[in-house]
């Protein structure tokens, strides 16, 4: 099994969105970095556990856990013209982006801070806290994945 954690703005697709969807699952779409789609693409798997991540709000920070329910397949956000995601350079016969289904396991009992998680030395090598690091899907060790679980 793999961990992972992908980040979400609150207000676009919050933890509470994904908690109100039919079965607690919903696609995880519109990715538009290289890196973090041969993620989703290449080494997500049924059943791999992430961390659901708020960015860009008041205190950004882990709120959630998730299971990955559908390996990466084609982002067909990419196709529709009138998708924020459109790309026109994706098609069916040959797509760019991929993206996975998650499921919500469980809510946090609390939000776990990025200032708090900074100021973990057993979490500095982790790409979250490491500086110039904006991707919103990336891996979590087995090591941080216990660490960060234990400040709950």
């Amino acid at each position: 099994m793999n961990y992972w954690l992908m980040k979400s703005e609150p207000d676009v697709f919050g933890i509470d969105h994904l908690a109100s969807r039919s079965g607690q699952t919903e696609h995880w779409d519109g990715v538009r970095n290289y890196q973090a789609r041969n993620m989703l693409r290449d080494q997500m798997r049924l059943g791999d556990q992430v961390f659901f991540y708020h960015s860009n709000c008041k205190v950004p920070g882990i709120v959630g856990i998730a299971e990955i329910v559908r390996a990466g397949y084609p982002d067909h956000t990419a196709w529709n013209p009138d998708s924020k995601y459109y790309d026109p350079k994706s098609t069916a016969e040959k797509p760019i982006w991929y993206m996975v289904d998650v499921r919500l396991v469980r809510k946090l009992k609390r939000t776990i801070s990025l200032e708090e998680l900074k100021q973990r030395p057993e979490l500095a090598e982790m790409p979250l806290v490491r500086r110039g690091n904006r991707l919103s899907v990336m891996p979590v060790s087995p090591q941080e994945w216990e660490a960060i679980l234990a400040l709950e």
